[in-house]
C-alpha cells in the first residue's frame, strides 16, 4: 500500500489516532537532531589593486546571524563551512518539522476536542 504525501491528506483522511501517531514520528526525529546554527553561509571576494592590475581574491566565506535583533557576522575558514552549514541545514529541517507539527497537532485537538460552535466557516 503506497502512502500519500502529507500535504496531499485531508482532516478527514486522518484519525486522531494517526494523527498522534504522526506527531510521535516527527517528534522522534525531533529527538534526533544534533547541532543546529541559525543563519546563512555566504562567499565573498574581494577586488585588489595590484599596480595597474585587478585581482579577484577569496573566496572568503560569512556566516551571518541575527542576535538581539542585530545582524551579527563572522568570517569562518575554509575548514569551518561544512560543518557550519549542516548545522544551518539541520535547524532548517528542524523548523519544517515544527511546522508539520504544529499543522498536525492542531488537526489532532480540532478533532478531540470540542470548541466553541462557529459563525463562519473555518478558512
Amino acid at each position: 500500500m503506497r502512502r500519500r504525501k502529507e500535504s496531499k491528506m485531508s482532516q478527514a483522511d486522518l484519525s486522531p489516532r494517526r494523527l498522534r501517531s504522526r506527531i510521535r514520528r516527527l517528534a522522534r526525529q525531533l529527538g534526533k537532531t544534533e547541532l543546529v546554527l541559525l543563519g546563512t553561509i555566504r562567499p565573498r571576494w574581494i577586488a585588489a589593486r595590484h599596480g595597474a592590475s585587478r585581482k579577484r581574491l577569496g573566496p572568503y566565506y560569512q556566516w551571518t546571524f541575527k542576535a538581539a535583533g542585530k545582524t551579527v557576522t563572522v568570517n569562518l575558514s575554509p575548514s569551518q563551512v561544512k560543518p557550519f552549514q549542516v548545522a544551518i541545514d539541520r535547524q532548517r529541517a528542524v523548523e519544517r518539522l515544527l511546522a508539520q507539527m504544529r499543522r498536525l497537532s492542531r488537526q489532532f485537538l480540532d478533532a478531540t476536542t470540542k470548541g466553541v460552535p462557529r459563525r463562519k466557516p473555518q478558512q
